[in-house]
């Protein structure tokens, strides 16, 4: 019924229900009786469960209405997409068997201090506070769906693939206990060999292979590393850690999509704040002084596995598209407990 009623089907099936009612006429009293009261409660359930699904849909579509807002004003694209996958980042599937919410994922749990104040998520307590007023005009919407929203609509205001995203996540009430920093999240320049690094990093969520690993490489198309938060570069904010595509006068001028004018770090492409497939030229390997180029970058373009990825989203920005945008969804729904079990869709 609830289903049905997402679909807009709800004079159907309380036709339905008073004609089988009606039907039942013909039989002795107390059956009729029980049969009416049975569709009273039916009855009742049915208008109960479209207020509630009516009213957290509602916020749904409003919190995206927001996060909208939030992108726009901040041109904050890329350090959302960053919270995003750092929540769903610290899913293992080994942890799958132990009650919700032990294998971690997109949960919400990104927002309590064992987390958020780890290394790997240095400044990304700045995104939860653009994300505040969202959460507080939306109370039904959970942080989980909250954070994963704002990530894929960033996406797409970015000039990327309109990804299918589903809702109703429940929050984790703590971060579980079995997630210990650095959460198995990618590292740029990683001890092991980089490509062994990226598989082990994929290995441990559910249905991640080569393909993912490349094309969710892709998303450096949009933002910058700073020396205070990853520690990856040199580059810190500010005019004085500022590139010649992160400078005051470069951002002012919206070259790089919309721009709020902050200045400093260093980007992956020359328009970092416009999704396409211009990662995949890799432009850090010609004008290093400019653009990042890490080993886990440039080890797409030679291992074995992920080349044929490579080249394919190199030549095609439309081939990129889609396999991203399949393969954020899956990352986007790891470790997820939805409510309802099939999810919202908005």
């Amino acid at each position: 019924l609830q289903a049905a009623m997402a679909e807009g089907h709800e004079m159907v099936k309380f036709a339905d229900l008073f004609s089988s009612l009606l039907a039942l006429l013909e039989k002795p009293l107390l059956v009729v009786l029980l049969a009416a009261a049975l569709g009273l409660v039916v009855l009742l359930r049915m208008l109960n469960v479209g207020v509630v699904e009516s009213a957290r849909v509602t916020q749904l579509r409003r919190a995206r209405e927001l996060i909208v807002d939030v992108v726009r004003a901040n041109s904050c694209h890329p350090i959302l997409v960053h919270l995003a996958w750092h929540d769903s980042g610290t899913y293992d599937q080994k942890h799958k068997a132990l009650p919700w919410p032990a294998a971690g994922g997109a949960i919400g749990s990104i927002r309590f201090s064992k987390e958020i104040t780890a290394g790997p998520n240095a400044g990304l307590s700045k995104a939860l506070k653009l994300l505040d007023p969202v959460k507080v005009a939306c109370p039904e919407v959970s942080w989980a769906d909250i954070i994963q929203m704002a990530s894929a609509t960033s996406i797409e205001l970015a000039g990327g693939p309109k990804i299918d995203m589903c809702y109703g996540r429940v929050d984790a009430d703590a971060s579980p206990d079995q997630s210990v920093a650095p959460f198995g999240l990618p590292d740029a320049y990683p001890k092991d060999e980089p490509a062994a690094h990226l598989r082990h990093v994929f290995g441990k969520y559910d249905g991640m292979g080569d393909r993912e690993i490349v094309a969710l490489s892709g998303a450096h198309t949009l933002g910058r590393a700073f020396k205070e938060r990853s520690g990856a570069v040199t580059n810190c904010a500010g005019e004085a850690g500022a590139t010649k595509y992160t400078c005051s006068a470069y951002c002012a001028a919206g070259v790089s999509g919309t721009s709020n004018g902050m200045a400093g770090g260093k980007s992956w492409t020359s328009n970092w704040l416009r999704f396409d497939n211009s990662y995949f030229s890799l432009g850090g390997k010609m004008d290093p002084t400019n653009l990042i180029a890490f080993p886990t970058d440039t080890v797409l373009e030679t291992d074995a596995g992920f080349k044929p990825y490579f080249d394919k989203y190199a030549a095609s920005e439309a081939a990129f598209f889609a396999d991203y945008a399949a393969s954020h969804k899956k990352l986007s729904e790891l470790g997820s407990n939805f409510s309802p079990a099939e999810g919202i869709r908005i």
